[in-house]
């Protein structure tokens, strides 16, 4: 039996209206979204649950912004995902993958990520759908051939 395929969506305070409405789009793919403002009760370790919740995804969708960009948990939760081997794909809003490239404090490990833009999205979620439609869950892994 296949396990649901789990997307961890990491994005700024001031964005949060914003990844709803990207979590929902996922949801419709038939993949689990993870926000913490839906996932994560007022009293609880913020820190272990997003820990537990990275723990399970098999990708990581990064919604970034300019401000977003100075948020601490962003960059862990980019890091948590780099070190787990498992696809990040960060979704830019108010810069361009060419913003990102040509600043030399942003870490490669994003810089050689799929950079799309949020007019993008839609491509993004076509090839989400279809690897949960084919039920690559083992790995988090693209296959990039295949969409």
């Amino acid at each position: 039996m296949a396990r649901e395929r789990f997307v961890f969506i990491s994005h700024c305070g001031r964005d949060t209206w914003v990844a709803r409405q990207i979590a929902r789009e996922v949801a419709a793919c038939g993949a689990q979204p993870f926000l913490d403002e839906a996932h994560i009760q007022v009293g609880e370790d913020f820190e272990e649950q997003l820990r537990t919740w990275l723990e399970r995804a098999h990708e990581l969708l990064v919604y970034l912004t300019p401000w977003a960009l100075e948020r601490p948990y962003i960059w862990i939760e980019m890091g948590v995902a780099f070190f787990r081997g498992i696809p990040v794909v960060a979704v830019l809003h108010g810069l361009t993958a060419a913003d990102l490239q040509s600043r030399p404090e942003i870490p490669v490990l994003l810089k050689r990520r799929d950079l799309i833009e949020i007019n993008e999205l839609d491509t993004y979620l076509r090839q989400l759908k279809a690897r949960v439609e084919r039920g690559i869950m083992e790995g988090g892994g693209f296959d990039h051939a295949k969409g």
